[in-house]
């Protein structure tokens, strides 16, 4: 388990890009460069970090399923994830 620093750091983030987008578009295409670097360093969404919704792991993800791949694993096999079988030859 990540600790909660981080996943709520990482949502931090999130939000300050979310808060920013508008803007930094609006710089982006006039081509401010001056005024995108007075923006805030997190408003640039290249600073999220892709984190396991259960366990926090940023490791290892998997965008599909939005978990990591030991949740993804634990999930799978106890049927938890339809449609995903262990697979077998």
């Amino acid at each position: 388990m990540a600790k909660v620093a981080w996943i709520e750091r990482n949502d931090r983030k999130r939000r300050t890009v979310a808060k920013h987008a508008a803007k930094r578009a609006e710089l982006k295409a006039k081509g401010d460069y001056a005024g995108l670097a007075k923006l805030p360093r997190d408003a640039s969404p290249t600073r999220l970090v892709n984190r396991c919704k259960v366990s926090g792991r940023r490791h290892a993800h998997m965008r599909k399923f939005g978990v990591s791949r030991m949740t993804f694993r634990e999930a799978a096999l106890n049927g938890m994830i339809p449609g995903v079988t262990k697979a077998s030859w």
